[in-house]
């Protein structure tokens, strides 16, 4: 009987130790993947690796050190470019490298689609990502109906068979990246009175934070 009940009080302490430790090794696990990945993307051998150390290797003796060197010199490059931004140069620049890449059948397509992209995240005038807004959307009905924590994708709404209606990005959980995008009818839409932490923090844990950020019945 004693031996019983000091198997279970070490399988509990075990238990209780390993759930503690799991929050940090899984920590661990995902920055050592990114490193990973990194070091497949950008390492000496990678393609872009290559690119640096051809870059570094005339003024290095080894490739390790022609590889350093090499993104010394891009990390230059980009600081340079950083400073002509700041000097109010960027729009000439931007005309002589659009005027440039326009000409390329192909490759024009794929710059036009990826500088949108970084324009709509670099934007700070309420027109990128910076203007998304958490709300809660209604489905069934004013009194009663299912609630949904989503994203207003942008104050202004659209016209849609003579009805306004919202953008909504609804995230998936427990993976928030994803999602779907709805167009909710405007007055299914309110605020959700808590930050975009919050929502993340809730659709991240797959609502067990609740508590936690929405007020508790």
């Amino acid at each position: 009987m004693r031996l019983k009940r000091s198997v279970r009080k070490l399988s509990r302490t075990f238990l209780t130790g390993l759930l503690a430790a799991l929050p940090l090794a899984a920590t661990l696990a995902v920055f050592a993947w990114m490193a990973q990945l990194l070091y497949a993307w950008l390492g000496p051998y990678s393609l872009i690796g290559q690119l640096f150390v051809a870059m570094g290797l005339g003024l290095a003796g080894s490739e390790v050190a022609g590889y350093f060197l090499g993104i010394l010199i891009v990390a230059a490059g980009v600081f340079g470019l950083g400073l002509l931004v700041q000097a109010r140069l960027q729009g000439s620049l931007a005309m002589v490298v659009n005027a440039l890449v326009s000409r390329i059948p192909l490759v024009r397509n794929v710059y036009d689609l990826i500088k949108r992209f970084v324009d709509m995240l670099s934007k700070r005038d309420g027109d990128g990502l910076n203007s998304m807004s958490p709300v809660w959307c209604r489905f069934g009905g004013e009194d009663g109906g299912v609630l949904v924590l989503g994203l207003l994708s942008t104050p202004h709404p659209v016209l849609l068979q003579g009805r306004a209606y919202h953008g909504v990005l609804v995230p998936t959980a427990p993976v928030p990246v994803g999602g779907g995008l709805l167009y909710v009818p405007a007055e299914w839409v309110t605020p959700a009175q808590v930050g975009m932490e919050a929502v993340t923090s809730i659709y991240v844990s797959m609502g067990v934070t609740s508590g936690q950020h929405l007020p508790k019945a």
